[in-house]
C-alpha cells in the first residue's frame, strides 16, 4: 500500500516517474486510441493547456471573486448557445462532463414534474440506446426509467416510446447521435410527441453536439436535433469532445432559461448563510473553462468545420477499406461519426478479431448489440488508417486460419 513520503522527492525525479507511468497507455498520438481523446493538432493542444494554467488556481464557484470566471463562462455558452439553436430566450449552464450534464437535465426535469405537473414520483422513457449515464442519474434521483426496443436502423421506435408514456412519466430522453449505434433518434418526432403530451424533452448531444452542426454545413443531410427543435427542453453537448477542450467541459443548455431555477440548489439553513449551485459541484475548476474559451475562439466555424471535414473523410476511408477485407462489413446506418463493422464469415469470429488487432496495440471497441467492433473517427485517427487497414486484413485472415 502507498503511504505519503517521510520526506519530498524533486520535481524532475517524480516528473521522470509520471512520465514512465504513461509507456504502457494507448499511443494515442499515434491514432491508436479512438476513444476518451479528442486531439486535432499539437499547437490546438497547446493553446488548450496554457488557456486552462492561467486559471489554473481560480475557483468558478467565487463567481463575485473572479468575475473574469464569469465572464468566460458566459461566453462559452452564448457560443454554444449559437451553435445549438438557442434563442432569445434560451440559457445554460457549463459542467464538468456529460454524465453532469445528463444528471442536472433529469434533476431538472424532476423538480419542474413535481412544481408544475404534481408528479411525486416521476418517471423516464427512453430508448433502450440512450446512454447508461441515465439510468446512473435515474438511481441517484430515485426515479424509474424505462427502456423501450429500437427500430430496425437502430433509431427510437416512436409507437413503443408513446406506448410507454403513463401517468408518472415527466420525460422522454432521445439521443444525437446515440454512442452505440452514432444513429440520430427522429428528434422532430419525438419533439412532436413530448409537446403533445405536456413531457420534459431532453436530447443527448454530448457525442455529437461540436461535430453535427459543422457537418451539416459542409453537406452532410444531418437531421434536426437542437433547441430550435419544437418540444425540445434542454440538450447537453460535450466541449471536452468534439469540441476540443481540455477534460471536464460539458454544456447543459435550455430551451427556455427559466426552467433552470428547477436545477439550482439554495440552501440557508446554516450559519454561513445562503449557499446556492447551478451545478453538482461546488468548487468547480476554472481550467476547463478557459480551456473551452480560448479552443472555441481559436477554431472558430471555419476551423471546425474543417475538422469535420477531416471527421468525416476519415470515416469515409476506413468504411471504403474495410468493406475490401473478405469477410467484414460496415454495419449502417452510421449518421456522423461512430462506425460499427462485423464479420460475414462465420469461420472469423469478429472479437477474435478485435483481440488480434488490440495485440498490435490498436484499441478496440467491442459493441454488445449488434456484435460488432466499434470506433469512434477523431483527426488523430485519420493519419493511422492506412495502418490499420492494413493490420486489420492480417488480423482477420489470421483469425480464418487459426482453429
Amino acid at each position: 500500500m502507498t503511504t505519503l513520503p517521510q520526506l519530498g522527492t524533486n520535481w524532475s525525479e517524480l516528473r521522470d516517474r509520471l512520465r514512465q507511468m504513461k509507456q504502457d497507455d494507448y499511443a494515442w498520438r499515434a491514432g491508436r486510441l479512438p476513444v476518451y481523446i479528442y486531439h486535432y493538432t499539437e499547437e490546438l493542444l497547446r493553446i488548450s493547456q496554457e488557456a486552462y494554467t492561467e486559471f489554473f488556481t481560480e475557483n468558478a464557484l467565487g463567481r463575485t471573486a473572479f468575475p473574469s470566471v464569469a465572464k468566460l463562462e458566459r461566453e462559452v455558452i452564448e457560443m454554444g448557445m449559437g451553435l445549438l439553436g438557442g434563442g432569445p430566450r434560451a440559457g445554460g449552464t457549463f459542467t464538468s462532463g456529460g454524465t453532469e450534464s445528463i444528471f442536472l437535465a433529469i434533476k431538472t426535469a424532476r423538480d419542474w414534474a413535481r412544481k408544475e405537473k404534481g408528479i411525486d414520483c416521476p418517471k423516464i422513457v427512453m430508448p433502450v440506446s440512450g446512454h447508461a449515464a441515465a439510468d446512473k442519474a435515474a438511481d441517484y434521483l430515485r426515479m424509474d426509467v424505462v427502456r423501450t426496443p429500437l427500430q430496425s436502423d437502430f433509431r427510437a421506435d416512436i409507437e413503443l416510446l408513446q406506448a410507454a408514456i403513463d401517468e408518472r412519466s415527466c420525460m422522454v430522453y432521445a439521443s444525437a447521435p446515440g454512442y452505440p449505434h452514432g444513429v440520430f433518434d427522429p428528434i422532430e418526432e419525438i419533439g412532436a410527441l413530448a409537446k403533445k403530451r405536456g413531457l420534459w424533452f431532453h436530447v443527448d448531444a454530448c457525442l455529437g453536439g461540436f461535430l453535427a452542426p459543422l457537418a451539416r454545413e459542409i453537406g452532410y443531410p444531418i437531421p434536426a436535433f437542437d433547441l430550435s427543435v419544437p418540444g425540445v427542453s434542454s440538450l447537453s453537448a460535450d466541449i471536452h469532445k468534439y469540441g476540443f477542450a481540455a477534460k471536464g467541459a460539458s454544456l447543459l443548455l435550455f430551451a427556455d432559461r427559466e426552467h433552470q431555477k428547477y436545477q439550482r440548489f439554495e440552501f440557508s439553513n446554516w450559519p454561513r448563510g445562503a449557499y446556492v449551485t447551478d451545478t453538482f459541484q461546488g468548487s468547480r475548476a476554472a481550467g476547463p473553462i478557459a480551456s473551452a474559451w480560448a479552443v472555441m475562439n481559436t477554431l472558430g466555424h471555419a476551423g471546425y468545420r474543417e475538422i469535420a471535414r477531416v471527421i468525416m473523410d476519415a470515416k469515409e476511408r476506413l468504411a471504403a477499406g474495410i468493406e475490401q477485407i473478405n469477410g467484414l462489413r460496415v454495419i449502417r446506418p452510421s449518421d456522423l461519426c461512430i462506425l460499427l463493422y462485423d464479420s460475414i464469415d462465420p469461420t472469423v469470429d469478429i472479437y477474435a478479431v478485435g483481440d488480434r488487432m488490440g495485440e498490435k496495440g490498436w484499441y478496440i471497441g467491442k459493441s454488445i448489440t449488434p456484435k460488432a467492433i466499434h470506433i469512434a473517427l477523431n483527426p488523430v485517427v485519420a493519419p493511422a488508417l492506412d495502418d490499420y487497414l492494413a493490420d486489420l486484413a492480417a488480423c482477420v485472415e489470421h483469425v480464418r486460419n487459426t482453429k
